[in-house]
């Protein structure tokens, strides 16, 4: 059984950044047992009663989700894959693949009128990621989901797609107990029997990778990166249950201030693309928090009687993100980036020299390399270490009780 009160987790998107979430989530786990005691029931329960997952952040989700039995055992065998990372288990990084998918794409948008009127060229995106649904296949057994709800060890799971044929962001989610469909502005969300087309879906990074067809009922349609028109992140573990939530993000929120940037000329397509993907992965987010906490310091101002007149509700909720830039980390290791990525990257202003931020933030997203993936998550980890006395607060883990004599 997950702990009370239900805790939701809410894993953000932002493709190789994800591994940031990886060691927050070994951080807490070791955290727990180190409060707890290892072989106590709390330190045998999923922490988590609702999981949510967007983009990459919903591979992590589901993969958690499917194993919500052996709660750690599960991080462990994530921390594994992303360890030990490299970036053609996601895409085709070789010469051919690269050719075939990148250069097909840029070439279209020089002169794609030209080719045309010769030949029906349609390249679908930057890269071609269908290694990813091999990786999932082995990382995620979503048969074992239908057990870990009817056994309780999860109240709901919940991922998030955007759909480029309505242009409705769409949450899928399947939960223990029956959750009625909710549509709000731009936004729905529906029960379904969860997929690796929806993963795929769900981490389709706009023009990087392409578009993944899904058959929902109302909802069929193509759908890409869950990040995009997400304006409400939190909102999905509320509406299944969440009481409290522990929100990992994956940039900007608790970054150092101060940072001066230098004018470094016109930017690069790399620097315009990394700008944009950097707002549809981490400004809903941000922003989405920022709102949750001025309802709760109004509800604070209001009576007992003007709260009862409310249907909102206060919100527990604990933030981890980067205490780094990622992007800074990310410059540091484009170098690590396969040739022929590289060189694509290098067509559109990404310099591959190390310690180079041009463009380092479009790259943040493509290095599923290991050198970057383990730097991330030991930050991950030694974040959420320097918080121990709040995760241990919020979670309400307490020291285990020593037997007299012990």
């Amino acid at each position: 059984m997950h702990e009370t009160p239900l805790t939701g987790l809410i894993l953000s998107g932002g493709g190789a950044r994800a591994a940031y979430q990886v060691g927050v989530l070994q951080a807490l786990a070791a955290l727990r047992r180190e409060a707890c005691g290892a072989g106590s029931a709390q330190a045998a329960r999923n922490p988590f009663g609702i999981i949510c997952g967007t983009s990459a952040g919903a591979l992590n989700a589901a993969a958690l989700a499917c194993n919500a039995d052996r709660f750690d055992a599960a991080v462990d065998s994530i921390a594994e894959v992303w360890r030990n990372f490299q970036a053609d288990q996601v895409y085709r990084a070789d010469s051919i693949g690269v050719l075939r998918s990148g250069a097909q794409w840029l070439t279209m948008l020089s002169v794609g009128w030209v080719l045309a009127k010769w030949r029906r060229a349609r390249p679908k995106s930057l890269l071609d990621n269908s290694p990813l649904a091999g990786l999932l296949e082995r990382m995620v057994p979503l048969e074992r989901l239908p057990q870990m709800l009817s056994q309780r060890h999860l109240q709901a799971l919940a991922v998030s797609a955007s759909s480029y044929s309505s242009g409705e962001h769409v949450t899928f989610f399947e939960s223990a107990a029956r959750v009625d469909p909710y549509l709000r502005s731009q936004r729905i969300a529906v029960p379904a029997t969860l997929t690796i087309p929806h993963l795929l879906a769900s981490a389709a990074i706009p023009f990087m990778f392409p578009s993944q067809r899904l058959v929902q009922g109302a909802q069929s349609g193509w759908y890409g990166d869950g990040s995009m028109r997400q304006t409400a992140p939190i909102s999905p573990a509320i509406h299944l249950g969440a009481q409290r939530v522990l929100i990992i993000g994956v940039g900007r929120m608790q970054e150092p201030p101060g940072r001066v940037v230098k004018d470094g000329g016109y930017p690069t397509l790399a620097q315009i693309g990394g700008h944009a993907l950097s707002s549809i992965f981490l400004d809903g987010l941000s922003v989405d928090i920022e709102r949750m906490q001025r309802i709760n310091r109004t509800l604070e101002l209001l009576t007992p009687d003007q709260r009862l007149a409310t249907p909102l509700q206060p919100v527990q909720a604990l933030v981890i993100a980067p205490s780094q830039r990622i992007d800074d980390i990310a410059a540091r290791h484009q170098k690590d980036l396969p040739t022929p990525v590289r060189a694509l990257l290098r067509g559109v202003g990404s310099s591959s020299s190390s310690g180079d931020a041009r463009g380092a933030a479009l790259a943040s997203y493509l290095l599923f390399e290991a050198p970057f993936t383990r730097e991330l998550m030991a930050l991950g980890e030694a974040d959420t270490y320097a918080r121990r006395a709040e995760v241990l607060a919020f979670f309400g883990w307490t020291p285990a009780a020593r037997a007299p004599g012990g």
